[in-house]
């Protein structure tokens, strides 16, 4: 779509200024600049300048959209605000991944409810095509009244995954002792609203309810700090391999009153034990 007020060739100067002088970028985002829009036609659609993107899905189609850049490594922000109401078997995933039968995938999916029951975050990080690596959380607020922000911090030491700030999952690198890591295939960034009302909600018991179509999300503030070399990563603040003290003790307190499930605590699904990575940190 073309975009010409002055207020957008602004916005791309100050980016070529900052991207120019640093070596990790940092710029907040434009939709029309950055997504395209790669399915459901209308039910996916662009406001307010390119800041404001929303998706729907009603009894025809869910919609969906994809970064037009690739990333290895950075920061990705966005704020969400999720379907309201009765969302139960509706799903909004928004995720970073590679493509072929051998993909590296770092998901965040949002798993609707019925009305007053909260949703729940679903985790997911795949490896050479492998995921298995799900851990699931309450959020500890309404993610439909307003918008929140969702990141991911992937560095070659580990994956930070985010929410207003707060850490909710640490996943190591660990190729030490043979576990795979996403490294190497560049990633662009995708979001897609679709019914998945076979296993969403309780375990598909609870179906998406129509006549409260079109369910909609709304995007905004996309930002991404991605490295434009590999240099950047000689930096102290992209080496930091740990999170600090008020750090860890947040991912603590979200991991033990929030999180509803853990593939490393899952006995039962690996009766063969654990996977290795899980023996080598709690926080993953």
């Amino acid at each position: 779509m073309a975009f010409s007020s002055n207020g957008f060739s602004m916005f791309v100067l100050v980016c070529l200024v900052v991207i120019s002088s640093l070596s990790v970028a940092s710029c907040a985002g434009n939709f029309y600049q950055d997504f395209d829009i790669t399915w459901g036609g209308n039910r996916a659609k662009i406001f307010k300048a390119g800041q404001l993107l929303s998706l729907s899905l009603d009894t025809v189609s869910g919609s969906g959209f994809q970064s037009k850049k690739e990333y290895l490594f950075g920061r990705i922000d966005m704020q969400l605000k999720l379907v309201a109401g009765n969302s139960a078997g509706t799903v909004t995933a928004y995720y970073l991944s590679s493509q072929g039968p051998t993909h590296d995938e770092i998901d965040f999916e949002f798993l609707g409810n019925l009305s007053g029951d909260p949703y729940i975050l679903h985790t997911n990080v795949f490896t050479q095509g492998k995921g298995n690596r799900e851990q699931q959380f309450y959020l500890w607020f309404d993610p439909t009244r307003n918008f929140h922000t969702y990141s991911i911090i992937w560095k070659p030491q580990h994956i930070i995954f985010l929410v207003d700030n707060t850490p909710i999952r640490v996943f190591k690198n660990a190729e030490s002792i043979g576990v795979p890591f996403p490294k190497s295939q560049p990633m662009k960034i995708y979001s897609s609203l679709w019914n998945a009302d076979d296993w969403a909600t309780r375990g598909g018991l609870v179906k998406t309810d129509w006549s409260k179509a079109p369910f909609t999300a709304y995007y905004r503030n996309f930002k991404v700090t991605a490295s434009t070399s590999t240099s950047a990563f000689s930096d102290s603040t992209w080496q930091n391999n740990e999170l600090d003290a008020p750090g860890r003790r947040r991912l603590r307190w979200v991991q033990k009153y929030f999180m509803i499930y853990n593939y490393c605590s899952d006995l039962k699904r690996f009766p063969g034990g654990l996977p290795p990575e899980c023996k080598r940190s709690r926080f993953l």
